[in-house]
């Protein structure tokens, strides 16, 4: 399988877990499906959804639509960024046994924005 393909595939992976994050957060009450959620102000829930929703789009759009893709790398930053963020609040509530998922999706953004930078990295280095 190709380089490109897997991106694609591992974009598609995380953009589309964030969107439904984000959908939940912003459309749904969410504190039967995460506890945490229950105990924060609901401005923090809503703000976390906006960020998930900004994440997906950027994981994806720039690249689809190919207008500024060198955001996409840029996105996959903030979503690994994003994961740090999740995982540190989670351990300091006492809930470092849900972090697995942070791990996981800040992994996958990791090569995403490692994947997507290669060529960036490439058209510097090439001479004329």
């Amino acid at each position: 399988m190709k380089k490109n393909t897997l991106l694609w595939i591992a974009q598609s992976l995380v953009a589309g877990t964030l969107a439904w994050a984000a959908y939940m957060k912003l459309f749904q009450p969410v504190s039967d499906l995460w506890p945490w959620a229950k105990e924060v102000p609901l401005a923090l829930v809503r703000l976390t959804g906006v960020v998930d929703l900004l994440g997906a789009a950027g994981l994806i759009l720039p690249s689809l639509l190919d207008i500024r893709p060198k955001l996409t790398p840029i996105a996959a930053i903030g979503v690994v960024m994003l994961m740090i963020c999740a995982a540190v609040f989670h351990i300091i509530r006492g809930e470092a046994s849900v972090i697995g998922m942070n791990i996981v999706f800040a992994i996958i953004a990791t090569f995403i924005a490692w994947g997507r930078l290669k060529p960036i990295r490439n058209e510097t280095h090439t001479t004329t």
